[in-house]
């Protein structure tokens, strides 16, 4: 698993490039082999969260496996692209932008998102690219740098190394794979954001699942429901911004943390 990572991060942190099919085929194998993963938590049903520790970053990778009962694949794979109605579930979301698309597959944002006290809130850039293969459908995403959102007063910007789904239709429900390794930056201890991450990884499951639930309904009420640009590359190619890999070299100024972040106590010894 070790080898097979390292071979993922080949696309790493600010490196914008088209996600080739041995990207999805590397993300699926992280989400499906569970060796040298420990299991950190279960619930009698179908949730399960493993974490495991990789040489690349000092915070560990976690992955969830379940099963939502009665939701499409073709509904999850919706919400989780959906930038509208991400506004009317994430209740951590304080920003986000669509900065533009590479080519109809893989596309540049902004995210930001609002910590509890007294932790500093979080900002990304990623570059985030998706495979749907029918009975299956695929999403990751990583950190890449942007000249037009540099980072902000108020924000720490943090990094993604890989966040990834994979959904698969089943016959009473969809299969939900999920794995994320994120340096959120600042004064955290590696120890805090990994007890954090285990306890907010089955929270995540449970809004998506309620999310989802309500997804088709509020989107049947939209002046233009037909509109996923995620399907219809068309849509994408008309109405979206492009950009271009020379805007997503951004100002190199990525780890910069502003000064009103020193604020964040260090809790490294609590």
């Amino acid at each position: 698993m070790k080898s097979l990572y390292h071979t993922f991060q080949e696309m790493k942190i600010g490196e914008v490039k088209i996600a080739e099919d041995s990207d999805f085929l590397l993300l699926r194998t992280l989400i499906d082999d569970n060796s040298n993963w420990k299991l950190a938590y279960e619930k009698t049903g179908h949730t399960k969260v493993w974490t495991q520790q990789t040489e690349n970053c000092s915070f560990r990778m976690v992955k969830v496996q379940t099963v939502f009962d009665h939701i499409s694949a073709n509904t999850m794979y919706d919400v989780l692209h959906d930038p509208d109605y991400r506004k009317q579930w994430d209740e951590h979301m304080v920003s986000s932008v669509e900065i533009g698309y590479l080519n109809p597959n893989n596309d540049v944002g902004y995210y930001a998102l609002v910590c509890p006290t007294p932790v500093k809130n979080r900002d990304f850039v990623l570059q985030r690219s998706w495979l749907d293969m029918g009975q299956e459908k695929l999403m990751f995403n990583h950190s890449v740098e942007h000249k037009d959102f540099p980072p902000r007063k108020g924000f720490i910007r943090a990094n993604s190394y890989l966040t990834g789904f994979v959904i698969r239709a089943l016959d009473t429900g969809c299969f939900f794979g999920y794995v994320t390794q994120t340096d959120p930056r600042g004064k955290l201890p590696p120890w805090l954001v990994d007890k954090i991450t285990k306890k907010f990884a089955p929270k995540i499951i449970t809004k998506l699942k309620k999310a989802a639930e309500n997804y088709e309904q509020w989107k049947s009420s939209q002046k233009n429901p037909n509109f996923k640009p995620w399907i219809y590359p068309e849509l994408t190619i008309e109405f979206k911004k492009r950009v271009s890999v020379e805007e997503c070299r951004g100002s190199g100024n990525s780890t910069i943390i502003d000064e009103e972040s020193e604020e964040e106590p260090d809790l490294s010894e609590k």
